[in-house]
């Protein structure tokens, strides 16, 4: 457990999580997607070996949080039927797989806006007053931490995959355009009681095995441009969390950068116990992530503690376990 979490426990009664497939628990499990990972060999080193609808062989980042943190091994799906507002009460996902800040990005497998995320957490809200007492309920809002985990299937999965953002606005207006709508979401998540908020960046993209395996020509090198991409939208976040810091009364927003401690194990794999970075360890670890990670594929690796990523989009439990640790250091210590 690191430091920071240990300082932390019983000053943080919930996590209540925003996002993407980085975050999400098995929202997508309940919606009428493509976009879903709740079948074998995903979740085979989570509790019970089950899959869940986590991208993962296991736990996922937030879910490391939260036990660091002392409140509860994992963080569950507001979708999933199977637990109830007491579960949520120390913890929620309202995050969906394929999501994006742009509307148009959670239209491509039409998974959960952001916008609807929000609208759950409003009832969210709504329950956890009939359940804990207004007071108590308020109280834990305001001490609650917000996590927000998105941004990077705009760029990957809409952008420079359709002709339509990308013939509207240049890189540069795009993620000034994403910034915006980033922007407005903190604004009006504080303005529902969020004081504690996270908003993070975007992870070196271009180092994903689908995006090494796609760059014909270069023996599988990370995707420069991507990553740069990923550094001037990071840039852009981090001056704009600042600014509303200091507009918005009371609150303590922090841009938690994922991309410095990603780079780290990316460059120096064998340093974490990793063997196998350009690669991942589903199927032929070069172009499959959901479906095409099916249960009785030959060539899927024994052992997911060696390789960086599980599915060509998704980082292994054990990375997301040190992203975890890196990021709670990194972030942590603002909220105290």
């Amino acid at each position: 457990m690191s430091s920071p979490a240990v300082t932390f426990a019983g000053k943080i009664p919930a996590i209540i999580v925003f996002g993407d497939s980085t975050v999400d628990a098995g929202n997508n499990n309940y919606i009428p997607t493509v976009a879903r990972s709740n079948f074998e060999p995903y979740g085979r080193d989570f509790v019970g070996g089950k899959p869940t609808g986590r991208f993962c062989n296991g736990k996922i980042a937030t879910d490391f949080m939260s036990e660091a943190l002392g409140l509860k091994p994992i963080i569950p799906a507001y979708l999933d039927p199977s637990y109830n507002i007491s579960d949520f009460a120390t913890g929620v996902t309202f995050a969906s797989a394929a999501t994006g800040y742009d509307n148009a990005t959670s239209d491509v497998l039409s998974v959960l806006p952001l916008w609807k995320q929000l609208e759950y957490y409003k009832e969210y809200q709504t329950k956890l007053k009939a359940y804990q007492g207004k007071d108590r309920a308020t109280e834990t809002i305001e001490n609650s931490l917000y996590l927000i985990s998105i941004g990077t299937n705009d760029f990957l999965e809409n952008y420079f995959a359709f002709p339509g953002r990308s013939s509207q606005y240049s890189v540069s207006l795009y993620q000034d355009f994403l910034a915006g709508i980033a922007k407005d979401f903190v604004k009006k998540l504080h303005g529902l009681g969020a004081r504690k908020i996270s908003l993070g960046g975007l992870p070196p993209m271009g180092c994903m095995p689908l995006e090494r395996a796609t760059n014909i020509g270069t023996g599988g090198e990370c995707v420069g441009r991507y990553n740069d991409i990923a550094v001037q939208f990071n840039s852009k976040l981090e001056k704009m969390v600042e600014k509303l810091s200091k507009e918005l009364p009371g609150s303590n927003l922090v841009f938690s950068n994922p991309y410095e401690p990603f780079m780290r194990i990316i460059k120096n794999p064998s340093s974490f116990g990793f063997e196998v970075v350009g690669a991942a360890c589903c199927a032929s670890g070069m172009f499959e992530m959901g479906y095409g990670c099916q249960r009785n594929n030959p060539f899927t690796c024994t052992n997911a503690d060696k390789y960086v990523f599980w599915d060509s989009f998704h980082p292994t439990q054990k990375t997301n376990h040190i992203m975890a640790n890196a990021l709670m250091n990194s972030t942590f210590p603002h909220f105290l």
